[in-house]
């Protein structure tokens, strides 16, 4: 018998501990849920209350969303008098019933807290995470399935889109979700899985309904996720009758009931202008031309997968030899059916943002859980090298955040230090103990350190950088200002978080608009950046405009990365 490393030491301490943590957690799928659940608050709450509204997309969202309620119009989407035709409108409803519910139990300033407007997605990240581990029970060991849960809770691009107020983490829950119940229908149909008449029904249900919701929140991203992954193995088993088991007549009927409605209200309203926005120039046009500046050659999802799914991503390749041995295994091929065509299509499209691949993330989570349960890793020196990151994730990580709070900051976040510490130890004892406890114990450390650096980062770096986010302070300026209903015009800074937080009634414009604004009466205010001062200046003297020059704030606007000066005008009374 060969004697492994593993059997001549002891485990350490903190190994033991955690394997310990996992062994409690396989006592019982109610118990893995809570050791899921934990592990992914502790990963994603910290930054949800304190970091203000992102631009420019989370803003623009939230934004909508507020007018919404405002107005009282859930069927039109708009941004002030925009129309934003570039998304359908579940979000916004979810958004909007967070936000009315606090108004309705007397939270103050709920239509401008961003948090409200960010737990749809906190809940989206969260449920994905359990779902993950619901979905993988039907293709994977129990063990398995709670290890890739464990990596969608760390991961990434997950830990930062559960804290913008958009529709990426909902959707990734509706994905999985979808995807869950057709393994079940799909593994059931060879005898893998025990699925029962009535348990079809109940995939069915789970099945249709996560479409339409996914349908809903981001059009028909879902469905091409689905249909991919259908065409894939029905290409490969010559056979598709495994999707009766779905119901798919009552399904597609159910889907109809769930999304028709608004489409038809939409429709109605804007006499296709919709569908030719979201379809025509948002869907369409990403394609085959790069929208915002975002395109990107093809291999650029796969050059960021390593940091975007760090750190279960330091185990991808050590897995790769092991997935493609076991490609013909029926949950293998499921599982490559839901990554390889979508990945294949989002990597030739032009347009390319990061969390485009996020509803395939979970699929290669189980690969890679798989291949560590069954002790079936690459033992290659040159692939298990890769490890090195969840040393130097941390570390670097750390050093930029620590250097960032001095220099921008301006101050040394001495909170950040112990934590930051700890996920470098995590990260070091993860890498250098790889071959000695194994590779479990090492993704646990690594979990461990990817949540203390998430709430370093989110809990003490971000919120600390207040020169990144003007918008909140000059907001303050307005609630501040003594008057009952103060309005604002803005000149060179426009973002989208500025409309939010000072109000719906706030001006876009430029500088001779915001002398005319500001001599249209009384509680006025301007905002303007330094280098169209000039011109405001000359506008002003021209129309006689009685004015007060208040503080100047000094900031950088996050999406341009520019320095910027940001001068506060206010009107005065005319005599």
């Amino acid at each position: 018998m060969t004697v492994t490393a593993s059997q001549q030491r002891p485990r350490s301490w903190s190994g033991r501990s955690l394997k310990d943590v996992a062994d409690f957690a396989m006592c019982s799928h109610s118990r893995a849920a809570a050791v899921l659940l934990i592990v992914a608050l502790l990963g994603f709450l910290p930054g949800i209350f304190s970091i203000p509204p992102i631009d420019r997309d989370e803003a623009r969202f939230a934004q909508a969303t507020k007018q919404m309620v405002e107005t009282g119009d859930y069927i039109d989407i708009r941004f002030q008098d925009e129309v934003r035709y570039k998304k359908p409108v579940g979000i916004y409803w979810l958004q909007a019933s967070i936000v009315k519910a606090a108004s309705a139990t007397g939270f103050r300033n709920a239509l401008t807290t961003i948090w409200l407007y960010r737990v749809p997605s906190l809940v989206g990240a969260v449920g994905a995470v359990l779902v993950t581990y619901w979905a993988a029970l039907a293709l994977v060991s129990a063990r398995a399935a709670f290890l890739a849960g464990l990596m969608m809770a760390s991961c990434v691009l997950l830990g930062t889109e559960r804290l913008m107020a958009k529709t990426d983490a909902m959707l990734l829950l509706t994905a999985v979700a979808a995807m869950g119940a057709m393994a079940r229908a799909y593994m059931s149909s060879i005898g893998r899985y025990q699925l029962d008449a009535l348990g079809e029904w109940r995939a069915g249900a789970i099945f249709w309904t996560a479409l339409a919701g996914g349908v809903l929140l981001k059009g028909p991203l879902i469905v091409m996720i689905v249909a991919l992954a259908c065409l894939t193995l029905g290409m490969l088993d010559r056979s598709a009758r495994w999707l009766l088991r779905l119901h798919p007549v009552a399904g597609i009927l159910w889907v109809a009931v769930l999304v028709l409605p608004w489409f038809i209200a939409i429709v109605d309203r804007t006499g296709g202008e919709f569908l030719a926005g979201s379809v025509g120039q948002d869907l369409l046009s990403k394609v085959f031309t790069a929208q915002e500046g975002h395109g990107a050659p093809p291999g650029y999802y796969l050059v960021l997968f390593w940091v975007t799914f760090w750190p279960g991503a330091m185990l991808a390749a050590l897995s790769a030899p092991t997935v493609w041995a076991e490609r013909h295994e029926p949950a293998t091929k499921f599982l490559l059916a839901w990554v390889v065509p979508c990945w294949l299509v989002f990597e030739l499209v032009v347009t390319k943002l990061p969390h485009y691949v996020l509803p395939l993330y979970p699929a290669i989570a189980m690969l890679i859980a798989s291949a560590v349960d069954t002790h079936a890793l690459s033992r290659r020196r040159w692939l298990v090298w890769g490890t090195a990151w969840w040393f130097l994730g941390p570390l670097v990580a750390g050093i930029v955040g620590i250097v960032a709070l001095a220099v921008i900051g301006r101050q040394f976040g001495l909170m950040a230090w112990p934590l930051i510490g700890g996920a470098v130890i995590m990260g070091l004892l993860a890498w250098r103990l790889y071959e000695v406890d194994g590779a479990e114990h090492a993704l646990l450390r690594a979990v461990s350190a990817a949540v203390l650096t998430a709430v370093t980062v989110f809990g003490f770096v971000l919120p600390g950088l207040g020169y990144l986010f003007p918008s909140p302070t000059l907001a303050r300026i307005l609630r501040d200002s003594g008057c009952e209903h103060p309005v604002a015009a803005a000149v060179g800074y426009q973002e989208p978080s500025l409309v939010f937080l000072a109000g719906t009634d706030t001006r876009l414009t430029d500088s001779a608009g915001a002398a005319e604004f500001l001599h249209a009466g009384e509680c006025r205010f301007a905002f303007i950046e330094q280098r169209q001062e000039k011109n405001f200046w000359q506008r002003a003297e021209a129309i006689g405009l009685r004015y007060a020059a208040g503080p100047r704030i000094e900031a950088m606007n996050f999406s341009t990365g520019q320095a910027i000066t940001i001068a506060i005008y206010r009107s005065l009374q005319t005599s």
